[in-house]
């Protein structure tokens, strides 16, 4: 449990502020290094890589950081080669951009590249993401579900994740694409792992002791399945709703942490 993170994650809902205050990318720059920061932009989740990697790179650099690197990996040949291998070593902190998070799984996963991201990882390099870029953080991640349906055991489909955080399942978009029943279906069928929902404009910044704290503007959902005592989820059928007792819900607001190791919310100092 004490290596359910190894490193520092923020790890973000999607639609971070991009013109006003920019909480979220300022926090990121600040712990990556400030104005000495050294940037890798992910671009492979997104069908529009040349697009959205410029973007990013144009607000980091507007907000201090001189050396902003895009990196876009559009095939496991290209995950392979020493020159991406080594930027991702350089950099002190890595940003993976929104899409589908199966793109950067399938394209990187068991790849030199995968290699040097857990690398850098432990060495103390900051790893961001946002949107698909959030799920993909975890060991387990959704990637389709109908958040407007009741849980139900069909509701949500899954798979292996970069593992960078572990018995965690991360969902984005979260209130606003009213996501509770795919959670809820995730945390079900793996009761042992916590189940985050992260609002659009919010992040989680997860330090290496298993303790995140809230920043943004909304809120972040916790579901806590360990405690189940009654579930149908092994006998019900494809489309039946879900039968789910005790289970724990935490909504947290900015300023508010979560001890992900006791499974306990830390209110603001």
């Amino acid at each position: 449990m004490s290596e359910k993170v190894q490193g520092t994650l923020v790890i973000i809902g999607g639609a971070e502020d991009k013109t006003g205050e920019r909480v979220i990318l300022r926090r990121f720059v600040e712990l990556a290094g400030g104005e000495r920061a050294r940037l890798v932009v992910v671009t492979s989740a997104t069908s529009r890589p040349q697009l959205v990697g410029d973007g990013y790179s144009r607000l980091f650099k507007d907000l201090g950081v001189q050396e902003v690197s895009i990196l876009n990996v559009a095939s496991r040949q290209e995950a392979n080669i020493p020159s991406a291998y080594q930027t991702l070593l350089d950099a002190t902190g890595i940003f993976f951009t929104g899409g589908d998070q199966l793109r950067i799984t399938s394209l990187l996963g068991g790849t030199r590249l995968d290699e040097a991201l857990r690398k850098a990882y432990r060495e103390g390099t900051i790893i961001a993401g946002t949107s698909a870029g959030a799920s993909a953080m975890s060991e387990t991640m959704i990637v389709e579900g109908d958040g407007e349906r009741a849980p139900q055991r069909n509701n949500v489909k899954m798979a292996p994740g970069l593992g960078l955080i572990r018995e965690v399942v991360v969902d984005q978009h979260f209130a606003q694409r009213g996501r509770l029943g795919r959670l809820l279906t995730a945390v079900a069928q793996h009761p042992y792992m916590l189940g985050i929902g992260i609002d659009e404009d919010t992040a989680i910044v997860v330090k290496p002791g298993g303790v995140f704290e809230v920043i943004g503007s909304q809120t972040v959902t916790v579901i806590d399945g360990k405690q189940i005592q009654e579930t149908n989820v092994s006998e019900s059928g494809p489309l039946e709703p879900l039968a789910l007792t005790n289970v724990i819900l935490h909504i947290l607001p900015v300023g508010y942490k979560f001890d992900m190791i006791q499974r306990q919310p830390l209110s603001p100092a």
